[in-house]
């Protein structure tokens, strides 16, 4: 069988629990197929680069596939009547990423990158004070 990686944007309008939803029904496809699914990796909401179908956000899911190319076109079939999926794009693989994605690694490097303070890039500044509300000079 063929390795795949398909990663689809849900609308920014579904809740999670509703894109996992959609997730479990896609697994079931593939699986009712003669496929299975390695690893799933829900992303969350991503900001788009343009516009697709008036939105602007969209909830990012990856999966990685095992499966014959007749599951692959079911799901992709399904995936299409859907009005709750913006795109979804499906990419051949030699082998599958074993650990988590680059987007997961990302995030897990900007969580881990806590410098106590939030103030930017320049924390070795100190603080001005804050100016009053009252301008001098005007009454």
């Amino acid at each position: 069988m063929a390795l795949y990686e398909h990663i689809y944007l849900a609308r920014q309008d579904v809740t999670p629990q509703q894109v996992e939803a959609m997730t479990e029904q896609f697994k079931g496809v593939i699986e009712a197929n003669g496929g299975s699914i390695g690893k799933i990796e829900y992303w969350g909401v991503k900001t788009l680069a343009y516009r697709i179908k008036k939105n602007r956000k969209a909830h990012f899911t990856l999966l990685n596939i095992t499966a014959p190319a007749a599951a692959i076109t079911e799901m992709e079939r399904q995936m299409g009547i859907s009005e709750d999926i913006l795109r979804f794009m499906t990419i051949r693989v030699d082998e599958l990423e074993e650990g988590p994605s680059a987007m997961m690694r990302k995030r897990e490097e900007s969580d881990r990158d806590d410098r106590g303070d939030r103030r930017g890039p320049r924390g070795d500044r100190p603080r001005r004070p804050r100016e009053d509300s009252v301008v001098e000079g005007v009454e």
